[in-house]
């Protein structure tokens, strides 16, 4: 079975139906679902996102947050100069999910994917499969 890590992104305050419905979606994108997840990650400036950490509980997903110095390093298809003038790094969906699945840009199933929720909220997912060693 294959297994994969999430890369979030997402406004302050994104609700965790948001947070849910983007992942639905970028699962359905990939053919794949929410027993796929591993863990899901994200930058460290995200550790006190409500929905972020709620949706993890929920799901008994690990959570794993990265520096944005450790992100940066993190060779990305789609980077975002918007991105690194907030966050200090260039993507943060992308590389979180790589590096939380110790895996490079060849095994990312989804690349980008944008969704704005019912609140208004915006958020990024990208999934990467897992790898090991």
């Amino acid at each position: 079975m294959t297994r994969v890590a999430l890369g979030l992104g997402c406004d302050r305050g994104a609700s965790v139906e948001t947070l849910q419905g983007a992942i639905e979606q970028a699962l359905a994108r990939a053919r794949l679902g929410l027993d796929a997840v591993v863990e899901i990650a994200t930058i460290d400036k995200k550790s006190d996102e409500p929905g972020i950490v709620l949706l993890a509980e929920r799901h008994r997903w690990r959570l794993r947050f990265f520096s944005a110095e450790e992100l940066a390093r993190v060779e990305v298809p789609n980077p975002s100069e918007t991105v690194r003038k907030y966050m200090g790094t260039p993507a943060v969906a992308e590389a979180a999910a790589l590096l939380a699945a110790n895996a490079d840009v060849r095994h990312l199933l989804v690349e980008k994917h944008k969704y704005r929720g019912l609140d208004g909220k915006n958020v990024t997912v990208s999934i990467a499969e897992v790898k090991h060693g």
